[in-house]
């Protein structure tokens, strides 16, 4: 086995890695989580000459969104069930493995998937947030754990899937949850030792019990009705960032839950922190100043995504800001000493709001966003014009690269709500439709528009667009050799010219990719690396077909004239006819609505998975037959599949198995029907699709 020395990551290597080319050594590569990493060995004149230099096969089927990190030779990676991989930086060879034990029984009230975005590092440790709810430090010699902390409460639904951050010495993690019921936080805790130095709540719990600070008092009075006993939301479950300078620790708070605020809130309100960024002091979690993009919150909008710390000349004066494209389709530039908005302009095209009152900071809504009174077609919808994926601010062109999507859906109130503990809960209808696989993919496939967009923060304005072929770009790198790298869905790795948007380089990764890239520079020698297996929450909610794919995810590192090849794979084999559902349409509609509520997250809608979990249209006819013994009786439990019947009747669960054969035998005819039968259907589809269309735009 491969060992190399390490050096302690402390609080002044951390404030280098900016100017440090070499290392990747956190989330965003340096604390103002640019991801823009100077090395130019790779460039627009010899990118073409980049090669695979080495693979790593993960053993999960999941998908993978973590970012790598790399310090002194070796990389840290994450892959599912928050399992932590130790891997020689140069050639791949793994050096440990940690696995935390995550309970796979767990799986459905784990959001959204069993995926971690990655690692902190520290001293001479590697800093985790796993699952269910633990912070945990690994020695990065060896992989042995040092120490743990429940960072939750047991009894609640909460999960971690985002990476810690560390701001000198106070190692930070929030969690995920909303649609569970779960009240949101943020917590910072002693990096050495794991103890607990700091909660702050971001939704105010019941007021009979006091209010742990004058910020959750400030907020109870934005809240109605009896919002604590469903949770609230407001889970920090992704961005963070820390400016040393201004010893700020800048928080990305979530949605509400349930989703719809006339479920939670009754009788109105802004409904504070949703959808905030809010200011802290990092030794203490002190409250300094908040900014919410969605007061009221009632679309799934999150200010959950990444936040860019940069200097910029702003109206003849140089100011420090913040600047954040999230799920409301908005790009912001803020004052991050004071939280003063700047700017809110569309980064996609939108229409729950016309534009932002500077005088206020607030949205000047469409009042029919809100679907109270009818259904709204709302754009962009709850997947966000920018989710999770990581965008990169580069320097030497002044761009951001944003993963964005346009992709309207219909938002209508769920009249006879009913709370699900422990289980999905929005307060709007999930999108049932009775029309076949074709015309629904073929809509789908016109709705969505997905493509790496360019974008100048100083003159608010797109610079240069590329479309993705499929649903979903992944995250973006930027480099000192004028390049963007981003990985998408239609199983390529791409490089394009920073300027131009130019196609330079493709590699055929075998698998969708939705992480983001990084670049290290290890013995002279420039890599790039990414995880490849597309998954996750934003995949499966959409239902579009992907196409096919190796089972096998991967780390894959390349560098110039790298000769490496990945094994061939071949097409699944045909199966067998599914049995017939044999259902009326009453049935179907009713096996598709509880579909909707209880399985989409995971198995994807329409029953379409993204090849990161079981596809239920392609199963062996046996498993058919295990229907009720593994949704009701639990018999797969241990495999991250849980039992249903706390929620489920047999008649309902009859209903969805209905709905799945049903789903499955639309398939199984797909596939048997030649090939100029085929043509023709897909293309009436299309045009009956692009007929739709016109109503929804």
């Amino acid at each position: 086995m491969t060992q190399l020395s390490a050096a302690p990551v402390t609080h002044d290597r951390l404030l280098r890695a900016a100017g440090d080319a070499d290392e990747w050594l956190s989330h965003g590569r340096d604390l103002a989580e640019t991801r823009f990493s100077p090395l130019d060995q790779v460039n627009v004149d010899n990118v073409a000459q980049l090669g695979l230099a080495w693979s790593y096969d993960f053993p999960d089927t999941r998908g993978l969104e973590g970012t790598p990190l790399v310090a002194d030779g070796v990389m840290y990676v994450t892959g599912n069930w928050s399992v932590v991989h130790a891997l020689d930086a140069v050639t791949g060879e793994r050096l440990w493995v940690y696995d935390p034990g995550v309970p796979r029984e767990r799986a459905a009230t784990f959001c959204c998937g069993v995926v971690n975005r990655g690692v902190a590092l520290w001293q001479d440790t590697v800093l985790l947030g796993t699952l269910d709810g633990y912070l945990v430090a690994i020695d990065r010699e060896t992989g042995a754990e040092r120490w743990r902390t429940l960072t939750i409460d047991p009894a609640g639904y909460y999960a971690i899937t985002g990476a810690p951050r560390v701001a000198n010495g106070v190692v930070v993690i929030g969690n995920g949850g909303s649609e569970f019921g779960v009240r949101g936080y943020v917590g910072g805790y002693d990096a050495d030792t794991g103890e607990q130095l700091w909660r702050f709540y971001t939704v105010p719990g019941n007021p009979a019990d006091g209010f742990e600070t004058p910020q959750m008092e400030l907020a109870a009075a934005t809240w109605t009705g009896e919002w604590w006993t469903m949770g609230g939301g407001g889970t920090v479950w992704d961005s963070l960032a820390y400016d040393p300078e201004l010893d700020l620790l800048y928080v990305g708070v979530g949605n509400g839950g349930p989703h719809n605020r006339d479920m939670r809130s009754p009788g109105g309100g802004d409904n504070l922190f949703l959808a905030s960024i809010v200011a802290l002091r990092p030794a203490t979690g002190e409250y300094v100043w908040h900014y919410q993009q969605n007061p009221g919150e009632t679309w799934d909008y999150t200010a959950t995504q990444q936040m860019i710390l940069a200097d910029i000349p702003w109206q003849g004066a140089s100011r420090k800001v913040l600047m954040q494209a999230p799920k409301n389709g908005f790009y912001f530039i803020l004052d991050r000493e004071t939280g003063e908005l700047l700017s809110a302009e569309p980064f996609v095209p939108v229409n729950w709001a016309s534009h932002y009152d500077m005088a206020t900071g607030r949205p000047v809504e469409d009042p029919a966003a809100r679907y109270e009174e009818a259904p709204f077609m709302l754009r962009p919808s709850g997947l966000g014009g920018h989710n999770w994926h990581p965008m990169s601010y580069s320097p030497q062109t002044g761009l951001v690269y944003i993963p964005a999507l346009d992709f309207a859906a219909p938002m209508e109130r769920e009249e006879e709500f009913s709370w699900f503990d422990g289980h999905w809960n929005l307060g709007y209808k999930a999108p049932y439709s009775p029309l076949g696989k074709l015309l629904s993919q073929a809509l789908l496939r016109r709705m969505i528009d997905s493509y790496l967009l360019a974008w100048d923060p100083l003159q608010q304005r797109e610079v240069w667009r590329v479309p993705n072929p499929e649903l979903g770009g992944g995250g973006v790198l930027s480099t000192g050799g004028g390049l963007v790298f981003q990985g998408i869905a239609d199983n390529a790795f791409k490089a394009y010219h920073a300027e131009t948007g130019e196609e330079l380089w493709s590699f055929d990764s075998q698998h969708g990719i939705v992480a983001a890239p990084i670049s290290y520079r290890v013995g002279g020698r420039q890599y790039v690396t990414v995880m490849a297996g597309q998954g996750g929450g934003y995949s499966l909610a959409t239902g579009v077909e992907r196409i096919p794919a190796s089972p096998k995810r991967r780390v894959l590192t390349f560098s110039l004239d790298g000769s490496a090849l990945l094994p061939a794979y071949e097409l699944p084999a045909g199966r067998e006819q599914p049995p017939a559902a044999n259902a009326d349409a009453d049935t179907l509609q009713r096996g598709g609505e509880a579909y909707n509520r209880f399985c989409l997250r995971c198995h994807g809608a329409g029953a379409v998975s993204d090849g990161s979990i079981p596809d239920l249209r392609k199963l062996d006819n046996h498993w058919y037959e295990q229907f009720d013994a593994v949704v009701l009786g639990g018999s797969m439990a241990g495999l991250g599949m849980p039992r249903f019947d706390d929620v489920l009747t047999p008649e309902q669960a009859a209903d969805i198995k209905a709905y799945v054969l049903d789903r499955a035998g639309e398939e199984w005819e797909l596939q048997q029907d030649a090939r100029w039968w085929l043509a023709l259907k897909r293309w009436v589809a299309d045009k009956v699709a692009m007929v739709l269309l016109l109503f929804i735009d």
